[in-house]
């Protein structure tokens, strides 16, 4: 499983540790918008880790209340899109194949091709791998629905498993536990 590395989170922000059927994730968000939502996995980096350990524990956080809401309404099939003000801090390209994420209705899957070509050719399909699996805001801005192009699952920061569960929850078949 690969870790994303968070070397520095903004200026601001705080965090909340929640739990999932796909396990605890970290909601990291400033005062106007949800910057990041973490795996447990994405803190087994030292640099990550202290990052977050930075940074001050949310309490009565309007941002993260409402991304704890709408991720328990998803996880019970209930919510389909997420309505969250989100802050993203990446390159150029990153934030444009994160933006393309957020094209992938629910229930849905593209390939990596797909989504390189919506950002320009074919010949992008490495860099959007890489630029998605950087992806800092998990689940909702849904890298969880882009697969490889003869419809295999490929890497995802909370591993192929959750990947496999979270795809199965949109299609109505996702069995719990998870683990």
């Amino acid at each position: 499983m690969k870790t994303r590395i968070f070397k520095e989170l903004p200026d601001g922000s705080s965090y909340r540790v929640t739990q999932s059927p796909v396990g605890p994730l970290y909601l990291i968000a400033g005062a106007q918008a949800l910057r990041a939502v973490l795996w447990e996995c994405d803190l087994e980096k030292p640099e990550t880790e202290a990052a977050v350990a930075a940074l001050p524990v949310a309490t009565g956080h309007a941002v993260i209340d409402e991304a704890e809401k709408q991720l328990s309404e998803y996880f019970t099939g209930k919510r389909k899109s997420f309505d969250l003000p989100l802050e993203m801090h990446g390159t150029d390209f990153q934030r444009a194949a994160w933006q393309a994420l957020l094209t992938v209705p629910y229930g849905e899957t593209a390939s990596y091709e797909a989504q390189a070509i919506k950002l320009g050719g074919r010949e992008k399909v490495r860099a959007v791998g890489t630029a998605n699996g950087m992806n800092p805001i998990s689940i909702i801005v849904p890298c969880h629905r882009v697969v490889g192009k003869d419809g295999s699952l490929t890497g995802f920061g909370g591993g192929l498993e959750a990947k496999r569960w979270l795809l199965d929850l949109e299609a109505g078949v996702a069995r719990l536990p998870f683990r």
